[in-house]
């Protein structure tokens, strides 16, 4: 029998395909590895959510961030005289930690929000807040949650401004007054006053 050189060609590329064809297997299975059981993760491997640390320096060693005066917001009046002014953020905000580290607020120009685990909150949900915030325009809001890894800035027990807000910080609690309104609240652990 006499092939064609055609026929001959297609035979051996028929016998390389079909070589190709069969080791295929033996390649693919051992590149696989496959182990019984179910995964258990050990204690202690780690944290099941990300931490970010928080910095917390203090308000008089804090500088300016680049670009920020740390002059209160044009416009509005400005505070009264001997207060240490607190820049805010890229987002107008001012995040303060009380010297007790009880109390944490955030404040920009229309709201000051304060967390603390106050002793005589209102219920909400069945739960004593631990959360109020007050307007520039007086309107009070108590509510459950928590501020979240907010860089804070520990305050001394003096006086300070931020957006448009007089802090004086004491002792026995903090008092925000908003510069333009003269609306506010009175912040301690073991009450909260709102004028």
């Amino acid at each position: 029998m006499r092939l064609s050189q055609n026929a001959r060609r297609g035979m051996a590329g028929g016998s390389l395909v079909l070589a190709a064809v069969l080791a295929s297997p033996m390649l693919v299975s051992g590149c696989a590895t496959k182990i019984d059981g179910r995964p258990v993760a050990a204690p202690g491997a780690g944290p099941t959510e990300p931490v970010f640390p928080t910095p917390r320096p203090s308000a008089t060693a804090l500088p300016p961030p680049t670009g920020v005066s740390p002059n209160p917001a044009p416009g509005g009046p400005t505070s009264p005289a001997g207060t240490i002014p607190l820049s805010p953020d890229q987002n107008g905000y001012v995040f303060i930690e009380t010297k007790s580290g009880i109390t944490r607020c955030q404040i920009n120009k229309d709201t000051v929000g304060c967390e603390a685990p106050f002793t005589d909150s209102p219920l909400q949900d069945g739960e004593h807040a631990n959360g109020v915030s007050i307007t520039s325009t007086g309107s009070v809001q108590w509510v459950l949650g928590n501020l979240g890894a907010i860089p804070t800035v520990t305050i001394d027990y003096k006086t300070y401004g931020a957006q448009g807000w007089t802090i004086n910080a004491s002792e026995g609690g903090t008092r925000f007054t908003n510069d333009h309104t003269g609306h506010g609240m009175y912040v301690s652990v073991e009450k909260v006053n709102t004028f």
